[in-house]
């Protein structure tokens, strides 16, 4: 019995001193309220394994006994891999997407010219919505609700940049081609990239419903897509925990444009690397795609894409950027690690769906649309409040579950999560408790303030 004591006393100090470290955590990410919360819950969950080993009260023995094997059953209920999942079928779209449909491009048509006619004929459905955004300021609009002179200056310094690299995302190879190894070349590219700041990176086959079936933004409007690549190389960098807690204030916009210039510039450097080599290859980067970023990331096995429409990766979940090169360099491809958990946890969160401030975020299961079981957001509702704002909101990655900063104690949880269907509902109920069902919108740092 004396054994029996001092496990529950060992156990009432690991669960003590877990939820101090919990709370010093917490503190250090400005989490206030997750670390009072801590604070209170390292007295009262300790409290009964260190009373029981120091107190001596009638039926002490058995209430010890009794306390070690609850606490045993907790931890098995919560992390043993039980997972039930209803569809685990890998699904893709039948059909190419246009680009020309997409909010970004739709944004570019200008009210009198051949191609707003042309497009608003051939797409009269979408033209009151659209009406809505245009009666808006704008992005990074003066006259927009969370307008911030510094901020605002910066995302449009780094979209101004960005328009430089969007002519640099093809060339001509050179005629010298250097015969390379495909795993060598592959780990070579991978270490690179990761050098210059990419936090993940994948290889898979282009497929055809990758690719958009036409170009909607720039000089090729219209223009059919060919890409012939038999690669794709997908990799994302991270964006800032401190300045996306901010959304929806222009620090978000800021953050957002700063790992488009990012990604883009290490897309281009690889593209261009790679025609060094004597291959062909494309970057594709903000405002200058041909394909869909998400749907070839999911595909390198770098995340799933989850209920808002943005690819969740395991260690960031959507704060992220992705940029991609596609290439006939020959190169190892990743195996695709489809995550139904993923899938699962954005099932029952919807924490995305009650935070979006323009409801454009569905809080129903997923549907089939084009051939593919998936969520799908309102793009028009979701760039008119953008539009409204002056910002690229980003509340929805904010309150992500998965978005918390990549640390020890966060990624325990996102295993918890990947592992089993009940430690993902008893996270989710954590995750509401420590931050807030609608979590508190963070003040931007002092060092943007103008």
């Amino acid at each position: 019995m004396r054994n029996i004591l001092l496990i529950n006393l060992f156990l009432g100090l690991l669960i003590f001193i877990s939820m101090v470290y919990i709370s010093f955590i917490s503190f250090i990410e400005k989490e206030n309220r997750a670390g009072f919360i801590s604070i209170l819950l390292s007295f009262i969950l300790s409290a009964p394994f260190v009373s029981v080993s120091l107190i001596s009260f009638p039926y002490r023995d058995i209430f010890s006994v009794v306390l070690l094997i609850l606490s045993i059953l907790v931890v098995l209920i919560l992390f043993l891999p039980i997972n039930i999942y209803k569809d685990k079928k890998y699904y893709i779209p039948e059909k190419k997407l246009d680009e020309r449909n997409v909010m970004f491009s739709r944004n570019e048509l200008e009210k009198g010219t051949e191609r707003f006619n042309n497009y608003y004929e051939d797409k009269p459905e979408f033209e009151k919505l659209d009406d809505k955004f245009r009666e808006k300021a704008g992005l990074l609009s003066k006259d927009s609700l969370y307008y911030d002179p510094v901020s605002f200056s910066a995302a449009k310094a780094n979209f101004d940049v960005i328009e430089y690299f969007r002519k640099a995302v093809d060339g001509k190879s050179s005629e010298n081609k250097i015969e390379v190894n495909p795993q060598r070349i592959t780990n070579f590219i991978k270490k690179w990239a990761k050098r210059n700041g990419a936090v993940s990176f994948g290889v898979t086959e282009l497929k055809k419903y990758h690719l958009y079936s036409h170009k909607g933004r720039g000089d090729l409007y219209a223009k059919e897509i060919t890409n012939n690549h038999p690669y794709a190389i997908a990799f994302t960098v991270e964006m800032s925990e401190d300045l996306m807690r901010c959304a929806p204030k222009g620090s978000v916009i800021m953050e957002s444009s700063q790992q488009y210039l990012n990604s883009g510039v290490i897309a281009v450097q690889i593209a261009s690397f790679i025609r060094e080599m004597g291959y062909s290859a494309r970057a594709h980067i903000d405002g200058n795609y041909e394909l869909i970023c998400p749907l070839v990331a999911r595909d390198a096995g770098l995340g799933e894409i989850g209920r808002m429409g943005l690819l969740i990766t395991p260690k960031l979940g959507s704060r992220v950027r992705i940029a991609v090169v596609t290439t006939d360099i020959p190169l190892i491809i990743d195996k695709k690690k489809q995550d139904n958990s993923v899938i699962d946890f954005c099932t029952i969160c919807k924490k995305c769906a009650d935070v979006c401030p323009s409801r454009s975020i569905s809080f129903d299961d997923r549907k089939f649309i084009n051939g593919a079981l998936r969520w799908q957001i309102c793009q028009e509702t979701c760039f008119t409040y953008w539009c409204t704002i002056g910002t690229d909101c980003g509340k929805c990655m904010a309150s992500c579950p998965y978005s918390h900063p990549n640390n020890l104690m966060h990624n325990f949880i996102r295993w918890g999560i990947s592992n089993s269907m009940i430690f993902r509902r008893f996270a989710l109920k954590m995750d509401d408790l420590f931050y807030g069902r609608i979590p508190k919108v963070a003040e931007m740092p002092k060092w943007i303030e103008h």
